[in-house]
């Protein structure tokens, strides 16, 4: 389940890299819940602040999905997670990527669409 809730979070910052299929992508998804597994705290309660290592995983696989088909393997292995994740609070992971100040500019939801 602590898999699950990263990979939740994995959607929150991939939803920004959302691309079209191109280049045969390198990131996979244990990569991405891993990155993202200090956050599951956060994403389930939305108290407080995310903890530092999770706005570093969050950083470090952002630097990971460069590729328009790394970003959308990513959002697509977060999109999966999170709706396996019945308590992950919606306004928290909206509010993940300004907490942990990286700029996206669209809504982030379990509804992404991972194809554009």
């Amino acid at each position: 389940m602590k898999g699950v809730v990263m990979a939740v979070l994995l959607m929150v910052a991939m939803v920004q890299f959302m691309a079209k299929p191109g280049v045969e992508a390198t990131v996979t998804c244990p990569q991405v819940t891993s990155a993202l597994a200090p956050c599951l705290t956060y994403l389930t309660t939305g108290a407080g602040a995310p903890p530092p290592l999770c706005c570093s995983g969050l950083g470090n696989l952002q630097k990971m999905a460069q590729s328009p088909a790394d970003k959308q393997v990513a959002c697509n292995c977060a999109k999966d997670a999170a709706a396996r994740v019945p308590n992950i609070k919606e306004d928290a992971a909206a509010s993940l990527p300004a907490k942990c100040n990286i700029q996206v500019n669209f809504p982030i939801s379990k509804n992404t669409n991972c194809q554009e």
